[in-house]
This record gives C-alpha cells, sequence and structure tokens, in this order.
C-alpha cells in the first residue's frame, strides 16, 4: 500500500470555550491508519501526522461525526478531488425496514447488514399510524391487497434504519431477496427473506426499489425538516435504560448485543440510534460526575459517535437487567460473571459495551431521557 496516499475531508469542531466553529482539513492515511490536521482559517498544523487506531476508512463519509483525540468533528465535504472521486462516487444512502414479523430477529438481520458492509447512519423502532403507513405504501394504491398490506405493517413495531455503503440499494436488494419468502428460498435460500420471512405479505424486510423511492421513504421515516417522524415505540412502565456504546456500534457489534439480550430473556421495547453532543452526555451522566474517577472518558466515550438506547422491559428490570450486564470492570466480569454482557462485549472500563441503570429508581428517568427528552 502506498504509504503516503491519503484522504482529504474539511471538517468542523464546535469550540465550547469560544462558543464558535472551528474548521480544519482532516488527512486520513489508509497505510499505517494515521491522520493529520491544519487549521483552514489560520493556514498551520493543528494535529502533525499521527497513528490513531480509533478512525476507519468506512467511518469517512460526508455528514458522518467522528472522533480525533476527545475532539467531535463533523465531516463537511471532501478536501480534494481525489478523495471526493475515490470514497463519493458510488456511495449511497437507503432504507432497510425490518418489518412487524421479523422484530424478535432483529439482531440477526442487523448482524447481516453490518457483515455486508453497510454502516448504519440511523436507526428507531416505531409504531406507524395508518396514514404513515397509507402514505409509505403510495405506489400500491390501486391494488387490491392495500389494505391487508396496511393492516399488517400497522399492527406492531417496525425498526426503520438508514444505511450507507458503496451501491447500497442494490446490494441491499440482493441481500433481502425476491419479495416472496417461499421464491426466496428457492432462489436465494441465504437471503433475509429466505431466512426470516413466511410469505409474500410476512417477507421480514423492506427495501426500496430506486434513488428517489429510497429519497421518498427515507423523508417519510427520517425527516429532513426537524419533526420527529413516526412515534418511538417506549412504553414508559417496568423499564429499565441500556445504551450501546459508540465503540460497540462501530465495531459492528450492535446485532449480536440485541440477540444476547433477546435469548436472556429481555424484552426490548423501543430503540434509537443517538448522536450525542457533550452538553446532552453530561447532563445524562450527572450523576457519576465527582463519584466516578473516570467521569471524563466515560463522558468522551458517550459522544465519540453514534449509540444505540433500548428501553428494556422484564419484571423487576433494572436489578435483574443491571446483574446481567455485570460489572463496569470487562476484566472483572470476564472473572465472576462470564456470561454477561460486558464480559462477552467489553474491552476496557470505559469502553465496556453498554451502559445500564445503576438505581431501580432511575430507569424511567433515563428511558424518558432519550425517547421524551432527546426525541422530540
Amino acid at each position: 500500500m502506498n504509504h503516503s496516499e491519503r484522504y482529504v475531508f474539511i471538517a468542523e469542531w464546535y469550540d465550547p470555550n469560544a462558543s464558535l466553529y472551528r474548521r480544519y482539513e482532516l488527512l486520513y492515511y489508509p497505510a499505517d491508519g494515521s491522520v493529520e490536521m491544519h487549521d483552514v482559517k489560520n493556514h498551520r498544523t493543528f494535529l502533525k501526522r499521527t497513528k490513531y487506531d480509533d478512525l476507519h476508512l468506512e467511518d469517512l463519509f460526508i455528514g458522518n461525526k467522528v472522533n480525533i483525540f476527545s475532539r467531535q468533528l463533523v465531516l463537511l465535504d471532501y478536501g480534494d478531488q481525489y478523495t471526493a472521486r475515490q470514497l463519493g462516487s458510488r456511495k449511497e444512502k437507503t432504507l432497510a425496514l425490518i418489518k412487524p414479523d421479523a422484530i424478535s430477529k432483529a439482531g440477526e438481520i442487523i448482524e447481516i447488514i453490518n457483515k455486508a458492509g453497510f454502516t448504519i447512519t440511523k436507526l428507531k423502532m416505531m409504531m406507524l399510524s395508518r396514514k404513515e403507513a397509507t402514505d409509505f405504501y403510495i405506489d400500491h394504491h390501486s391494488k387490491p391487497f392495500l389494505n391487508e398490506l396496511i393492516q399488517f405493517i400497522t399492527n406492531g413495531p417496525v425498526i426503520a434504519m438508514e444505511i450507507l455503503r458503496d451501491d447500497a440499494i442494490c446490494e441491499w436488494k440482493r441481500l433481502l431477496g425476491p419479495a416472496n419468502s417461499g421464491v426466496a428460498r428457492a432462489d436465494a435460500p441465504g437471503s433475509i427473506r429466505a431466512l426470516f420471512g413466511t410469505d409474500g405479505l410476512r417477507n421480514a424486510a423492506h427495501g426500496p426499489d430506486s434513488f428517489a423511492c429510497a429519497a421518498r421513504e427515507m423523508e417519510l421515516f427520517f425527516p429532513s425538516s426537524g419533526v420527529c417522524g413516526p412515534a418511538n415505540t417506549a412504553k414508559f412502565t417496568c423499564c429499565t435504560c441500556c445504551v450501546i456504546k459508540p465503540h460497540a456500534v462501530s465495531e459492528g457489534l450492535l446485532g449480536r448485543i440485541l440477540t444476547t439480550i433477546r435469548d436472556a430473556g429481555f424484552d426490548v421495547s423501543a430503540m434509537q440510534m443517538f448522536n450525542m453532543d457533550r452538553v446532552n452526555v453530561e447532563e445524562f451522566y450527572e450523576v457519576y460526575k465527582g463519584v466516578v474517577s473516570e467521569y471524563n472518558e466515560m463522558v468522551a466515550e458517550m459522544y465519540s459517535g453514534p449509540c444505540v438506547a433500548l428501553e428494556i422491559q422484564q419484571t423487576n428490570p433494572a436489578k435483574t437487567f443491571r446483574e446481567f450486564c455485570g460489572p463496569a470492570d470487562p476484566e472483572i466480569a470476564r472473572h465472576l460473571r462470564p456470561g454477561t454482557l460486558r464480559a462477552t462485549f467489553g474491552k476496557t472500563k470505559i469502553q465496556n459495551a453498554v451502559h445500564c441503570t445503576d438505581l431501580p429508581e432511575d430507569g424511567l428517568l433515563e428511558v424518558q431521557y432519550f425517547f421524551k427528552i432527546l426525541d422530540n
């Protein structure tokens, strides 16, 4: 690999001390994973070329937030034509929708999506109203089975995702397989509809056919206007909170963690991806300030990239789910509680895969923070 090959992006960082945005040229060298930063306004080097293991090529796309030494940068544009040609030419976003019949298999489906090279950039478990379902099936308005479609898609939660990769629309359709699950089992036995679908209606998941269709459907589920779109599915009763941390999401562990939670008998009643900023994280973690020595590192990890918040339901959910997460230090967890989430998926005390509610009385408050305050 060419040691001098580099990709250049224009990035922006909000400086809370000066209350202004600072713009940088961010250089990434794929040969050794090193980064370099130049201050655009002052025309000077801000960070000399330094190896940085927490940034990967798949993180580099316009609109993404990346964390460089605890400084969160938003990638605004390509910095040169070479980068635009190499990384931007075929990148597409499309909608991946897990239907009500396959919600229990969400972990497996998300694992397939990650393994196929997709990046999940948005995710939300939603309950569609009849009007939203009618808008979604606008292309089927003249079909005799329209009412059956609407009844099916509104009878339980769906999980909507915005997913990104080269040729995303075509590749996601290929991964789905034929619309009829019976045909899929014969013609594409490894496809999602073959594995998890039942028939032509209950076929596990959906993907748009074209760029225009993808844009329309993503606007329906994730409106760009600032309104929040279809309602989340949080119940706010008998609940506790789990947050799958950014390092676990970026390492592609989301699907496996969801499957492990389900197999342990817990019900995920709401789920949503959030890109938290420092202010949000400090507010959420306020109870740990001055109590936990790793507080600053905990905060930096939680806003280093997208996290996924879950509402977990079970009898006495806070106590049992907290036990299932295990000790905060994964090394201790592996010795004392080897089957727990942190023992299985955690790396360090900071990157320990999940946050869970510590005190039973805080479960509802933490769920409300994500699904009432942040999701508005």
